[in-house]
């Protein structure tokens, strides 16, 4: 026998038929919203460093310090964007298991906010991932789940969240939307909200990488919609995707490898990354990102970690270029993350070395450009 298809409400039925009882859910959202602006609330702006530059030169340079949030990296923006859009569209509720494929800082931040809420998180992360990361991860609650191959983890995140009906966060996907690019305290406007009262307030170049592509994003929108001159310049380590698909305009271009600067960089274009709001790219040796970090916390005291130092090595090539153009003005890059999450790697000598890598060069030519402003990085 035939079962009659539902019956599905139409104009003359009453209106208790189609109404869905959300009261409690949306108790619980407006709490968890109320809970992760009022984070945002302690923790919205973060410092703008100088970085010491010859007087003469009349360029500033400022280093925008988001290893000061909560969770210790940029991403802690990312990650309070991503909670608040997936409770906003209702895909987060007082139940919801919270899974992402990260094992870096996205997961750290994600599993602080989770707890910060009162949910469930769990990340999907390769079985290499170093026992520091777990420990963060673990220290906010979070649940670490291993897989072999760091290219499944997509999948198996997608999988997880199905079997458990929880929300996939899929940072790579979500953070370029996720960001209102207009405003509301997005790093683009805090950036030139500092800037206010500088003698150069509107910078020639804002200079970042690119892990999801979100960051990038936010700015270059934001440059545009505020119909500021400023350029933007992205930096993308060995290995990385998003360079060779920029400059071909393959949206579907794949290295098929990871990179060795963690944060940034990705095997392949995602969908986050907007190549058509960046003015400029330029391909970064791993090596030369570890000089330039060492060089910053020889210079001013500052500890950061690989991905700083590929925003520094790009930073150095623009003010030779103002050097050389004559121009002057100022130039904004990001403290991704703090250097104690990198004492045994990239700050090791033997752990450098191991890996083939020869910084000296990249930080003789650094050094030689702060001296004498004479710019002459070594061929790759």
């Amino acid at each position: 026998m035939i079962s009659p298809p539902p019956h599905v409400p139409g104009p003359g039925d009453d209106p208790a038929w189609v109404e869905r009882d959300t009261h409690a859910t949306r108790r619980w959202a407006d709490e968890a919203v109320r809970k992760v602006m009022a984070d945002a609330n302690r923790s919205a702006d973060t410092h703008l460093h100088t970085f010491p530059l010859p007087e003469e030169w009349g360029i500033d340079l400022y280093l925008k310090d988001e290893s000061v949030h909560p969770t210790g990296s940029l991403k802690h923006r990312l990650a309070r964007s991503l909670f608040l859009y997936g409770v906003a569209n209702g895909w987060i509720t007082e139940s919801t298991t919270i899974v992402e494929a990260s094992s870096g800082s996205t997961a750290v931040s994600e599993a602080y906010f989770a707890q910060l809420i009162g949910l469930e998180f769990v990340t999907v992360i390769p079985r290499s991932t170093s026992p520091e990361k777990i420990a963060l991860i673990e220290r906010y609650g979070g649940r670490c789940h291993f897989v072999d191959a760091p290219s499944a983890m997509y999948t198996e995140a997608e999988r997880l969240a199905a079997e458990t009906g929880g929300h996939y966060m899929d940072q790579f996907t979500h953070a370029e939307r996720a960001t209102d690019w207009r405003g509301n305290n997005n790093i683009a406007e805090s950036i030139f909200e500092q800037l206010a009262l500088e003698r150069y307030p509107c910078p020639e170049w804002v200079v970042v990488g690119a892990g999801t592509g979100g960051t990038s994003a936010t700015i270059g929108r934001y440059l545009r919609y505020r119909r500021l001159g400023t350029r933007l310049a992205v930096v993308d380590p060995e290995n990385s995707a998003f360079f060779p698909g920029w400059v071909t305009g393959a949206s579907d271009y794949a290295t098929g490898m990871p990179s060795g600067i963690e944060g940034i960089g990705r095997p392949r274009m995602e969908p986050s990354f907007v190549p058509s709001v960046i003015d400029l790219m330029m391909p970064v040796p791993d090596a030369a990102s570890i000089a330039a970090m060492r060089d910053l916390h020889d210079r001013t005291g500052l500890s950061a970690g690989g991905s700083t130092g590929t925003n520094l090595w790009g930073v150095w090539h623009l003010i030779a270029r103002m050097l050389r153009e004559g121009r002057k003005g100022s130039v904004v890059t990001l403290i991704c993350d703090g250097g104690e999450r990198y004492q045994h790697s990239y700050y090791d000598d033997t752990w450098v070395k191991e890996r083939g890598m020869d910084p000296a060069p990249y930080r003789t030519a650094i050094e030689r450009l702060l001296s004498d402003g004479v710019w002459e990085p070594p061929r790759a």
